[in-house]
């Protein structure tokens, strides 16, 4: 029991390096699959579109779907231009908050994508048959040769050879292979230096970020407990009253207003200390407004806040 307690507590202390993990692991198995058992060049006038759409389109897909499952993207977007409510970009200092918020998001579903195009770059499949079909390295090659030096350059990915360029082929696969450590290591380096800028602007200690995610965990096992345990207590009224046809006892349950302050994006504040947003709805005095102010905060360092999913079993 020790020995998984420790292991959970590791996972918890490092859930947002082993979820980046996780993800790059399972897209770059993804590319080898796609790579090994889909792809298949057509060594023709298609090499270009196809290797393109191989190397790119898979990547976009993955940077929409991190952009889908992102808490922050739907604690940002929901309800923000409801009606009866003004739309988030009418002030300009709040639209310019929600475009940085943006940011953040849009660096975290670049993970995904940058692992499948570095894979894939690596593995140089698609890149080999997108640069065969180039128009470009045609004409380069087949210089005085007529069209049909055009169709064996084409026919290169598949096994094509050509006399005095057989050669640009290896080349082929060697350009993308750097370019694919390439942008590892310029992700690496960016990961690295936006980490320790963001650590050394961090409101708080690192002890104290440690206990800020552990309470946070804590906070959202009580969470889901107790939300489950009204919800039961009201669904066990209203059937009640609807079998047995009575008037409804009272229920206290939280307004749409309630919920709607505690669901917004948490913003550091500089005048109290809060863990989240309950933290800080339930400090404040009962009607009073707890969104963030122009005095508040969003530092990078404390992205985990909102990235605990309270409709969701799952962490971040």
């Amino acid at each position: 029991m020790e020995k998984f307690r420790t292991v959970l507590d590791f996972c918890l202390s490092h859930q947002k390096v082993l979820g980046y993990s996780a993800v790059s692991l399972l897209t770059a198995g993804s590319e080898r699959l796609f790579s090994v058992v889909v792809f298949q060049c057509p060594c023709n006038s298609w090499n270009m579109l196809y290797g393109s759409v191989f190397l790119l389109v898979p990547a976009l897909i993955l940077f929409l779907l991190g952009y889908l499952l992102n808490v922050r993207t739907w604690r940002l977007f929901t309800g923000c231009c409801a009606p009866g409510r003004c739309c988030c970009c009418i002030q300009r200092r709040r639209c310019w908050r929600y475009f940085r918020v943006l940011w953040l998001v849009t660096v975290s579903a670049a993970v995904a994508p940058f692992t499948w195009i570095a894979v894939a770059l690596l593995g140089a499949n698609f890149y080999e048959c997108a640069a065969s079909g180039s128009s470009l390295l045609q004409r380069h090659l087949c210089q005085g040769r007529g069209t049909q030096c055009h169709e064996q350059v084409a026919r290169m990915p598949c096994g094509g050879t050509l006399p005095q360029e057989a050669q640009t082929f290896v080349s082929l696969r060697a350009q993308s292979q750097v370019l694919g450590w390439i942008l590892i290591a310029s992700i690496m380096v960016l990961v690295l230096a936006d980490t320790c800028l963001n650590r050394c602007r961090s409101p708080v200690s690192f002890l104290q970020l440690r206990f800020w995610k552990i309470y946070l965990e804590k906070e959202r096992e009580v969470f889901e407990r107790k939300a489950k345990e009204h919800a039961t207590k009201l669904a066990e009224r209203n059937l009640k009253c609807f079998f047995e046809s009575t008037e409804p006892e009272p229920f206290l349950t939280p307004s749409n207003k309630d919920w709607q302050q505690i669901s917004s994006l948490y913003a550091f504040s500089t005048k109290g200390q809060y863990y989240s947003m309950i933290h800080k709805y339930i400090s404040a005095k009962r009607g009073t407004s707890i969104r963030s102010t122009e005095e508040d905060v969003f530092s990078p360092a404390l992205l985990f806040v909102d990235g605990t999913d309270f409709n969701e079993m799952g962490t971040i």
